[in-house]
């Protein structure tokens, strides 16, 4: 197998006024941050749509004049999880430099679970921007414990279809990832708020959301960001593009198969979670051999399953209009 088998189509890519500009050191200061430039003004023009990738599953998805975050995790410090040292008494740390550079706004956050990688900065942006954040009721008491006011917190269980005006949000309950020993790290939930997570073994799985957003006039898109879940869950849903999750271990039996077709063969699959989510935002994404693999037998299995459906494996930053 190659080292660099996979197709990066630019099919989707945004012409040069709109793509983002990346620099060794990481995603460039402003375009990553914002949505695409009009020659008149550093805003999207009103009914403009992109998606941007901030790694693991994180998303920032910008539609005319608002901006909508999935699990923005940016800080994206060592744990010891790459490096075959994992540290569960890992302190929380927000690097507001890098997570301040990049969400200049916010009006809405998904959180599809609480686990540090999908959570850790949700806080954060809140207060900066304002934004409601939508998870699990142990979001929302996570929430709480952070000090954000629970006129800020929506709980949300999965069937719920919200009306933000140009576009809807479908919330999807859903299952987390396995591990080769059929379990997961940090399981558990928050009934009630608790103190100040301070390690990253505070922020419990908490259940497990996906979610789909349907643009007025645009596209329905589907978020997991878990590699696991529950087929009749998803009936019906029919996106016109899934961000599915790499799957870490093969404990769930026929993963892209069976979410093939209870997504009813998505026109465009796009693989997240598959970059080494403790290394700084820069392109190209860092991905071990081991990732690498699953990464290749992921497009493989899509291109088996669903032989129509084309496959984006995404860079950090650029912006997507699908």
């Amino acid at each position: 197998m190659s080292a660099r088998p996979l197709d990066r189509r630019r099919f989707l890519r945004t012409t040069a006024a709109g793509a983002a500009v990346v620099t060794a050191g990481g995603l460039a200061t402003g375009t990553p941050a914002q949505a695409a430039p009009t020659a008149a003004a550093g805003r999207a023009r009103q009914g403009a749509v992109s998606f941007r990738w901030w790694g693991t599953s994180g998303w920032r998805i910008d539609i005319g004049d608002r901006t909508v975050l999935v699990d923005p995790y940016l800080s994206r410090y060592d744990t010891g999880l790459f490096r075959g040292a994992f540290d569960p008494a890992t302190p929380l740390t927000v690097d507001t430099a890098v997570v301040d550079s990049l969400v200049d706004r916010a009006s809405t956050v998904l959180v599809t679970h609480t686990h540090w990688d999908h959570y850790n900065d949700v806080p954060h942006i809140a207060k900066k921007t304002g934004a409601r954040v939508f998870g699990t009721l142990t979001a929302y008491h996570l929430g709480l414990a952070y000090g954000l006011p629970a006129s800020q917190l929506s709980p949300v269980k999965g069937g719920e279809v919200l009306d933000f005006g140009d576009h809807t949000v479908e919330v999807v309950s859903s299952l987390h990832s396995r591990n080769a020993g059929w379990s997961m790290a940090f399981p558990g939930v928050r009934v009630s708020q608790p103190t100040r997570p301070a390690t990253i073994a505070d922020l419990p799985e908490g259940d497990t959301l996906a979610y789909q957003v349907r643009v007025d006039g645009g596209p329905s898109v589907f978020f997991m960001g878990a590699s696991d879940f529950a087929e009749r869950n998803l009936t019906g849903l029919a996106p016109d593009v899934a961000m599915v999750a790499l799957q870490s271990t093969t404990a769930t039996a026929d993963y892209v198969p069976r979410l093939m077709a209870a997504l009813d063969h998505p026109k465009v699959v796009v693989p997240v979670h598959w970059d080494n989510f403790e290394t700084p935002l820069a392109n190209p994404p860092v991905v071990g051999p081991a990732d690498r693999r699953r990464l290749d037998d992921l497009v493989a299995a899509v291109r088996r399953a669903s032989p129509r459906t084309r496959v984006l494996v995404p860079e950090y930053g650029t912006a997507y209009h699908f």
